[in-house]
């Protein structure tokens, strides 16, 4: 699997991510804004990885730089329905890791769709104490990857929100 970078450059496979982001992200987003989302992908200074086979883009991510560089954002990750769980998440953010660490990145950040239909401010740490897997969502995939759950943010776009985060550099002092 080769990964390579998502430019401007490439016309197909950046209209591949964003009929990608259109299908695959929740809530779905009318191909116009997905469109708009991936260009902002692509601005300077933000990294944008992609994995294509032959002409089609199997999957693809997104980085941006947080708090002057020592946190980046990783967003989206998309991979295509019939090439989930055969490792091309994974290698994606581990790729993505190691750009952003180049750049100087201490930390990166994801959110991740949850919903378990219970409210959260009853007791937010509970909750994320106890929290169970029940539809799928990706918080264990990013687990798996070596994310941990560092925080929540309840009832942001019908879903949930919890904030994994990874720290990319050793820790010192």
């Amino acid at each position: 699997m080769q990964i390579i970078d998502l430019t401007s450059h490439n016309g197909p496979a950046v209209r591949q991510a964003a009929e990608l982001v259109a299908e695959l992200i929740p809530p779905q987003q009318p191909i116009d804004e997905a469109r708009a989302n991936v260009q902002d992908c692509l601005a300077p200074g933000k990294v944008a990885r992609m994995v294509m086979e032959d002409d089609t883009l199997v999957g693809w991510t997104g980085g941006r730089e947080v708090y002057a560089g020592h946190l980046w954002e990783l967003h989206p990750l998309v991979v295509r329905r019939e090439r989930q769980r055969q490792g091309i998440g994974q290698a994606l953010v581990a790729d993505l890791e190691e750009h952003v660490r180049a750049r100087g990145a201490h930390t990166v950040m994801v959110a991740a769709d949850y919903e378990q239909g219970i409210d959260l401010y009853a007791n937010v740490l509970e909750h994320l104490r106890g929290i169970k897997n029940v539809h799928a969502y990706q918080y264990e995939f990013y687990e798996r990857c070596g994310y941990v759950i560092v925080g929540v943010r309840p009832d942001a776009s019908g879903f949930s929100n919890i904030y994994m985060a990874k720290r990319i550099v050793p820790l010192t002092g």
